[in-house]
């Protein structure tokens, strides 16, 4: 597998995990009212954790971007992700929220996606021996 040997495997990886929060966050802060109709998901929550993923998003980039990239503010990173997916699906396990079908699908999305990308960082952070531009 090249991609996973590659010395920029981790970098492109956490840049895709800010660029997924930027789209999600901005749409939920952009749209909260249309989502909570459409969705079936209280305005508070999208909008709180909107602004949320907006600022993760940040925190990630500043991350992706350092040379070499700081090993234990990534395993933070994995740690955030495997926490926010299971925050997801506790949300609709409880009956905390009452959404849509489609509100479902959003939610479970998100789980799917962040419990990937933690896959992914752990598995770059697991590496045998660290790459070039790696701390």
């Amino acid at each position: 597998m090249a991609l996973l040997s590659s010395p920029r495997f981790l970098r492109n990886v956490l840049l895709a995990d800010a660029l997924s929060c930027v789209a999600c966050g901005l749409l939920q802060v952009a749209l909260t009212r249309p989502l909570e109709s459409l969705l079936k998901l209280p305005a508070p929550l999208l909008l709180a954790t909107g602004w949320f993923l907006l600022a993760y998003a940040g925190v990630v980039a500043a991350i992706a971007t350092r040379s070499p990239i700081p090993r234990a503010p990534v395993w933070l990173l994995v740690a955030g992700n495997v926490g926010w997916a299971l925050a997801c699906v506790a949300l609709l396990a409880t009956g905390a929220a009452a959404p849509s079908a489609l509100g479902t699908a959003w939610v479970l999305a998100q789980a799917a996606t962040v419990a990937v990308l933690a896959q992914l960082q752990a598995m770059a952070l697991r590496r045998p021996t660290p790459q070039a531009g790696w701390a």
